[in-house]
């Protein structure tokens, strides 16, 4: 299997280029041209397309012949990133193929998520506070969810709890819908968020699901595994 890695020398991306090696895909990593060097250590093994994500011209040439884009959806900046890049991957990756793309558990596909007070509060003072500052968009991140969401593409768009770094636990636990009990615990290591993006490649049961992940050694993951 052939993939694309947007976003590849973040945190996040190097560990999906590390689970793709390990299943021997092939890999071409999509970074800007000051990251780079984040992937000196794989840089023999993957083809690297050097530049900002939601250029247009950049991605179609990375997606070109990949059976599968694992996409990293930043919010940066106020100029429409997220969105841009989704948009780009949707409409240059070839019909059929596998678009597995990251976003928080913020992402809503039907409305019917359960949201605790924290969180609601925490995006009602950060997202106007971060477009003040030029910083992020997260509304920018939702309507590129959005136009995955209206897409006939094969997409999944995984929604991932806190995060923490460590050794991999496993691949983490889902539900459709944030607020389910198993999901209580709100914590992933990144390494199995990235383990989870990776495995939805080849997981026919989750294209057109939008999973919200937990990690399966947490307490509610272990409460309620079935």
């Amino acid at each position: 299997m052939r993939v694309c890695i947007v976003g590849a020398s973040g945190k996040l991306g190097r560990y999906m280029v590390q689970h793709a090696l390990d299943r021997g895909y092939e890999v071409v990593g999509v970074c800007r041209e000051q990251s780079v060097e984040k992937l000196d250590a794989v840089k023999e093994r993957i083809t690297v397309v050097a530049g900002a994500t939601d250029d247009r011209a950049v991605i179609k040439q990375a997606v070109a012949g990949c059976d599968g884009v694992l996409v990293v959806l930043v919010p940066r900046g106020v100029h429409d990133y997220s969105s841009g890049t989704a948009q780009a991957v949707l409409d240059h990756a070839h019909p059929g193929a596998r678009l597995v793309f990251s976003s928080g558990w913020h992402i809503t596909r039907d409305g019917q998520d359960v949201y605790s007070w924290r969180l609601r509060l925490f995006l009602k003072v950060v997202t106007p506070l971060a477009r003040l500052v030029r910083f992020a968009d997260i509304d920018d991140q939702v309507e590129a969810c959005r136009r995955v969401f209206a897409s006939d593409t094969r997409w999944t768009v995984v929604r991932g709890s806190d995060l923490e770094e460590g050794d991999s636990q496993g691949l983490p636990v889902w539900s459709r819908h944030v607020g389910d009990p198993i999901l209580e615990s709100n914590l992933t290591r990144r390494i199995d968020f990235a383990l989870f993006m990776v495995d939805a490649l080849e997981n026919e049961d989750l294209v057109r699901e939008a999973p919200a992940i937990v990690g399966c050694q947490t307490p509610s993951a272990l409460a309620h595994a079935a």
